[in-house]
C-alpha cells in the first residue's frame, strides 16, 4: 500500500549525481514530514559516504520523529562517534535517550537517565553560548531525581546562564520551574516577563496558555493561544502547538482543527512539527468527534509519509476493526 514512495525515492536519486546527494535535499525532506523518504535518502548516502556525520545526525532525527528510539540513538550515537567535538549531535542524542527512558521500564529508565545527562552536560561543555542545549539541561535537571543527577537548584542554575544569552528563555525556565512546584501564579508571571522581553514572540505566549490550562482557565487560555498564532514573525508550527493545548484541554475543538487545516495548507512545514504528524492529531481529533470516516483518511495520510509511525497505524487499525465488526453484525 505504501510501497510506491520506494519507487519514486530510488528514480530520484537514480537521477542525480554523487554530489547532488546532500544534506539540503534531506534537510528538506525532514522539514516536509516525509520520513519514509528521508531514511531511504539518507541511507543511501550513508552506503556511499560512511563517514558522514551529518547524515547520521539527520537520520537519527527522522527516526525520532516516527518515535524509533532504539534506531534513534543508534544513529546519533554513529554521529557522536564521528564527530565527538559537535554540541548539537550530542544534543540530539542526549534527546533520543531521554525519550527512550520515558519508555523503559523503571530501572532501565533509571540506568538511561545518566546517558541524557551525560549528553546534555557535554553538549553544554562544547558550546556554552548554546541556548538549546542549556534549555534541554535545565529541563533534566528539573525532571530527574537526585539520585541520577538531577536537581531544582541546577535548573535554576541553567535558567541565570540562559538568561545571559536569552533573557526570556531565562524566564521561560523559571517558569517551568514554577509549574512544576504547583506555583502556576508565578509560573503565569514569569511567562508575562517572557512576553514582554521578546516583544510578544509566540513561545513565551504558548507557554502561558499551557499555564493557564493546568487551571481551567480557558478563557485567558484562548486569548494567549490568539495573541501565539497572530503574533508578528509565528511560524508556521505555532499552528501544532496551539491545536495541541486545545486537544489536551478538550476544549474548541473546532479551533484546533482550523489551526491543523492551516498548517497543513501552509508551503513552510517544520521538522518541529512533522507533517505527519499532525494528519495524525487531525485524524484523533475528527474520530473524537464522532467522524470516524475523515479521521481514518487522515491516518492514512500520515502513513503515507510515514508507514512505520505505530500511533497512525494502531488508530487506523481500531477503526477498521471497529467498521468490520460492525458490518459484520
Amino acid at each position: 500500500m505504501f510501497g510506491w514512495f520506494k519507487t519514486a525515492v530510488f528514480l530520484l536519486i537514480a537521477a542525480l549525481p554523487l554530489t547532488a546527494l546532500d544534506d539540503p535535499l534531506a534537510h528538506s525532506l525532514l522539514d516536509q514530514g516525509r520520513a519514509d523518504e528521508a531514511v531511504v535518502l539518507l541511507k543511501h548516502q550513508l552506503r556511499s559516504t560512511p563517514e558522514n556525520a551529518q547524515a547520521y545526525n539527520l537520520l537519527c532525527r527522522v527516526y525520532l520523529s516516527v518515535d524509533r528510539w532504539n534506531a534513534a540513538v543508534d544513529a546519533c550515537e554513529q554521529a557522536v562517534k564521528l564527530d565527538p567535538a559537535n554540541s548539537e549531535y550530542h544534543l540530539w542524542l542526549g534527546r533520543s535517550y531521554g525519550k527512550k527512558a520515558e519508555h523503559a521500564w523503571a530501572l532501565a529508565a533509571a540506568r538511561i537517565a545518566g546517558n541524557v545527562r551525560d549528553q546534555f552536560e557535554i553538549a553544554v561543555r562544547l558550546d556554552p553560548k548554546s541556548v538549546d542545549a542549556r534549555d534541554d539541561l535545565a529541563d533534566f535537571y528539573m525532571e530527574a531525581p537526585s539520585i541520577v543527577g538531577g536537581g531544582e537548584t541546577k535548573a535554576e542554575d541553567q535558567a541565570r546562564e540562559i538568561e545571559k544569552l536569552e533573557p526570556s528563555q531565562g524566564d521561560l525556565v523559571r517558569a517551568r520551574i514554577a509549574e512544576k512546584k504547583k506555583d502556576f501564579s508565578e509560573a503565569a508571571n514569569q511567562c508575562n516577563r517572557a512576553i514582554r522581553e521578546s516583544g510578544g514572540a509566540p513561545g513565551p505566549w504558548l507557554e502561558l496558555a499551557r499555564v493557564y490550562r493546568h487551571t481551567s482557565r480557558f478563557a485567558e487560555m484562548d486569548d494567549a493561544i490568539l495573541h501565539a498564532t497572530g503574533s508578528k514573525g509565528s511560524r508556521p508550527d505555532v499552528l501544532i502547538s496551539a491545536a495541541q493545548i486545545l486537544i489536551q484541554s478538550d476544549h474548541n475543538l473546532g479551533q484546533a482543527e482550523h489551526f491543523l487545516q492551516r498548517y497543513l495548507a501552509s508551503p513552510s512545514p517544520s521538522e518541529d512539527a512533522p507533517v505527519f504528524k499532525a494528519h495524525y492529531l487531525l485524524g484523533t481529533l475528527l474520530e473524537r468527534r464522532g467522524q470516524p470516516e475523515q479521521a481514518v483518511t487522515e491516518y492514512q495520510a500520515a502513513l503515507t509519509l510515514a508507514a512505520n509511525f505505530a500511533p497512525a497505524r494502531s488508530a487506523l487499525e481500531r477503526l477498521t476493526n471497529r467498521a468490520g465488526n460492525e458490518g459484520i453484525r
